[in-house]
């Protein structure tokens, strides 16, 4: 018996190691424990200096630090949202740059029309609709077609054009590039009413709406993010972005009395054709204006 009790202490010492070497192992297989050792959630450290359109954001305001961080951290964790921005911002940038050079608008306000729609074709609560989130009012104000039938709001050339021209008058009218962003979300009006009432000329000594004060941060924290991905820890090949298929013009001064039809003749379908053209808003294009439209056709 004596023996026997030797036998099984001498197993034990050998049995007690090698268990907590598969313990250890497992612990290192374990995606929830290896998420946890390698996985971090850091504090930002702020870039030295920040400019939207080369106007200095004053950092050393303790204020303007803490927003300016909240929408770093807040952009830079919702990693799920921040991915799909690279893809999106990579496709529609190319097009948007040249249009901003054409129209005299600096080239970091492709970064407000990302804050505004993140690039998809919906319409806020507000009824904002389009890349550059036009309200119905402001958009026939300044030009474009709206209607059940055509929503010139959706057009990426003439909507860019419009928010062009609305900035460059804003910044005519408030003064700085800055309080122009500013005014693209709460108004001309809005915007000169505060400053005047709490004696200041610049946003970031302004006391404005909750989402006007987070606004002008957004925009940044996204020019941030986009110019230096890898930075933030975003990691990805050039093919996983997103890019713009390459299309045709075809010039139409009539009406279209079926768009499933008119697509099916440049042997597209329905689903494609409005891709391209999603200013289209129903199965048919009215015109009885005869007015000359440009309809873009994927190139097969």
């Amino acid at each position: 018996m004596k023996f026997l009790k030797h036998i099984i202490f001498f197993i034990c010492i050998g049995i007690i190691p090698v268990l907590f070497y598969n313990a250890s192992q497992k612990s290192d297989s374990d995606p929830e424990i290896q998420t946890h050792r390698s996985y971090k959630i850091k504090s930002i450290k702020l870039p030295d200096s920040i400019n939207l359109a080369g106007e200095r954001v004053p950092i050393e305001i303790n204020d303007v630090k803490e927003r300016m961080e909240r929408e770093l951290l807040v952009n830079t964790y919702w990693q799920s949202n921040g991915i799909l921005l690279l893809k999106r911002a990579h496709k529609y940038f190319p097009i948007i740059e040249p249009l901003l050079k054409k129209y005299n608008l600096p080239d970091d306000f492709k970064f407000l029309a990302l804050a505004e729609s993140g690039f998809t074709d919906e319409t806020s609560s507000a009824g904002a609709a389009g890349m550059w989130h036009f309200m119905k009012r402001t958009g026939k104000e300044y030009g474009l077609e709206i209607n059940n039938n055509v929503d010139e709001r959706y057009n990426i050339e003439k909507a860019t054009a419009v928010a062009a021209a609305y900035l460059i008058k804003s910044k005519e009218r408030l003064g700085s590039w800055t309080l122009a962003a500013a005014a693209y979300n709460a108004g001309n009006y809005g915007i000169s009413k505060r400053l005047a009432a709490q004696h200041v000329d610049n946003y970031y000594d302004a006391k404005l709406p909750n989402e006007t004060e987070r606004y002008i941060f957004r925009i940044l924290a996204l020019k941030e993010i986009i110019s230096n991905p890898r930075k933030y820890g975003f990691v990805f090949d050039k093919s996983d972005l997103y890019t713009v298929e390459k299309t045709r013009t075809v010039k139409v001064d009539t009406a279209i009395t079926n768009i499933t039809l008119f697509a099916e003749k440049f042997g597209i379908n329905y689903k494609e054709f409005k891709i391209h053209n999603p200013w289209l808003r129903e199965n048919k294009l009215h015109n009885r204006s005869r007015k000359l439209y440009k309809i873009k056709i994927p190139l097969k």
